[in-house]
């Protein structure tokens, strides 16, 4: 080898694998570079619960717990996790994937004794997070790793939804979005987006009418529409209007989607918001819960040619606003009682402190417990914003 050559780096390396070989290459890498014994890749579940390795499929070794044990602890509190093993001759590091903020799964590397030193651990969580970004892209080419994450099959309609979702996490310097949707495997008419720019955030929770494909059917159009209006350029309320009149082309006033836009100004805090329907919006403002109230507008689709009107509230530094669908605010036990608002207010209480991506948890499994069963016969989608804000620069 002609040692006047640049060295290919491991996120070149990387780069260059085939995409269903990410994991052996990564395998490869670490032994290379730092002496791992055994790296498994451990992607979560579309529910959250599991956290599955990625071998040949069908699967050939069991999935661990997402919420408890070593990898589990690594997934929730989104930090390096060491091991200890009954063979006193290795560790095993347990590193969290997470791409932009988008909560994906674990690396899990074995380890010589004696080597997981400080230093060597964040080269790890680089190396992990690196990998997390190629995965991401390998998925346009395999469906290896989107298989992986899945305990049973999808249906068709929560197919469609997946597919159409931004991710399930976002973190730029001025906000952390976590965002959860049940029931996972077959979600129909719920969906949650965003799109974030220099100087703004738009953030919109949609309910579609109906169940299964329908629902699903609808909510791609409404999604569709609303992205293509945000991405000519226009305004929020006519986002609004446009998507409404996509949906009444279509449709005539049959079925309808309900719809919450918001877009956030990161040097002020100012949101604007356009509330076409059924989704819900709290602020937590240090110990105060409190929910915006804003003008109830018809739904997208459900009249021609409606005419949306945007209104206007804060964000301060601290706060954590959470969105939730009907299927959330709207539930009933099997006794008839209602989860509503006070039932979602102990909940938000008893997570102020937990990340984003755990609160939207939280409110998906409180809501599970109120139900009395995991499955929900109504869609439910809930994302929680905690707002850091801009520092303001001085004159």
């Amino acid at each position: 080898m002609n040692t006047s050559e640049p060295v290919p780096s491991a996120e070149s390396r990387l780069r260059a694998a085939p995409p269903h070989a990410l994991v052996s290459t990564a395998a490869d890498l670490l032994a290379e570079l730092v002496g791992a014994q055994d790296v498994t890749l451990l992607l979560a579940d579309y529910s959250l619960t599991l956290l599955h390795p990625v071998t040949h499929l069908p699967y050939t070794a069991d999935p661990l717990p997402a919420r408890n044990g070593p990898a589990g602890t690594a997934f929730t509190t989104q930090t390096p996790t060491i091991e200890t093993l009954s063979d006193p001759a290795a560790d095993l590091v347990h590193l969290p994937i997470t791409v932009r903020g988008d909560r994906m799964g674990v690396l899990s590397v074995r380890l010589p004794a004696g080597r997981t030193d400080p230093p060597l651990v964040l080269r790890l969580a680089e190396f992990a997070t690196a990998l997390g970004h190629e995965v991401s892209t390998a998925d346009r080419d395999t469906d290896l790793y989107v298989q992986a994450r899945r305990t049973r099959r999808l249906t068709l309609a929560a197919e469609m939804q997946w597919q159409l979702l931004p991710g399930r996490g976002c973190a730029r310097d001025e906000y952390v979005i976590g965002a959860h949707l049940e029931p996972a495997y077959t979600v129909g008419g719920d969906n949650f987006d965003w799109s974030t720019g220099a100087d703004h955030l738009t953030l919109t929770v949609t309910d579609g009418m109906g169940q299964g494909i329908d629902a699903s059917l609808l909510t791609n159009l409404a999604v569709g529409a609303l992205r293509n209006a945000r991405r000519a350029g226009i305004g929020l309320a006519d986002q609004a209007s446009l998507a409404d009149q996509a949906l009444y082309a279509q449709y005539g006033g049959r079925t309808y989607a309900s719809t919450l836009l918001l877009r956030f100004e990161l040097d002020t805090g100012t949101v604007h918001a356009v509330d076409a329907g059924s989704p819900q919006l709290y602020r937590l403002r240090e110990d105060r819960i409190e929910r915006i109230e804003l003008d109830a507008q018809l739904p997208l689709g459900m009249f021609e040619e409606t005419h949306y009107e945007e209104q206007t509230f804060g964000v301060e530094p601290g706060d954590r606003l959470i969105a939730v669908s009907r299927g959330v605010h709207g539930i009933r036990s099997a006794s008839g009682d209602l989860f509503g608002e006070h039932a979602l207010r102990q909940v938000l209480s008893a997570t102020r402190e937990t990340p984003p991506h755990e609160t939207a948890r939280a409110v998906v499994a409180g809501l599970i417990e109120h139900f009395g069963s995991k499955d929900l016969t109504a869609d439910a989608a809930v994302v929680c914003l905690d707002w850091r804000g801009r520092e303001r620069s001085t004159p």
